[in-house]
C-alpha cells in the first residue's frame, strides 16, 4: 500500500494518507465544481494530520454532512470528512494537493454530486 504526502499550497495543512489511488471521482457539485478537485476516497483512519486540527477552516452547506477543510491562510482544501452509506468515517482527499501522484495515469470517474 502506497503513502502520500500531502498538503495545501503553503503548507500550513500537511497530512499523510495511505491507500491505492487507481481511480477519483470528478464531482459535479457547486462545491467540487468551483474548486477543481479530483477527489479519491480513504477509510478515515488512512489520513493522518500532521498539523494541529485547530489549523483547519471547515465549511459546511447543503445537508451540512460533510466537513470540507480548507486553509484559512492560502484558501487550498486538501481533504473533506464525511460518513460512507454504511455510515463508517470517511476522508475525500483531493488528489492535486498530492505531488507524487501521476495525474495523467488515474481513470477518472464523473459523479453527478449536484442532483444531491
Amino acid at each position: 500500500m502506497a503513502k502520500y504526502e500531502g498538503s495545501c499550497h503553503c503548507g500550513r495543512i500537511a497530512f499523510e494518507v495511505e491507500g491505492d489511488i487507481s481511480e477519483v471521482i470528478d464531482c459535479n457539485c457547486s462545491m467540487c465544481r468551483r474548486r477543481g478537485a479530483l477527489l479519491a476516497a480513504f477509510p478515515r483512519e488512512a489520513l493522518t494530520l500532521k498539523t494541529p486540527e485547530s489549523d483547519l477552516g471547515t465549511y459546511r452547506f447543503n445537508r451540512r454532512a460533510i466537513d470540507h477543510h480548507f486553509c484559512p491562510d492560502c484558501g487550498i482544501s486538501p481533504f473533506s470528512e464525511g460518513k460512507g452509506q454504511d455510515g463508517t468515517a470517511m476522508t475525500m482527499v483531493n488528489v492535486r494537493c498530492l505531488p507524487g501522484v501521476d495525474l495523467s495515469a488515474l481513470k477518472v470517474t464523473a459523479f453527478d454530486g449536484a442532483s444531491y
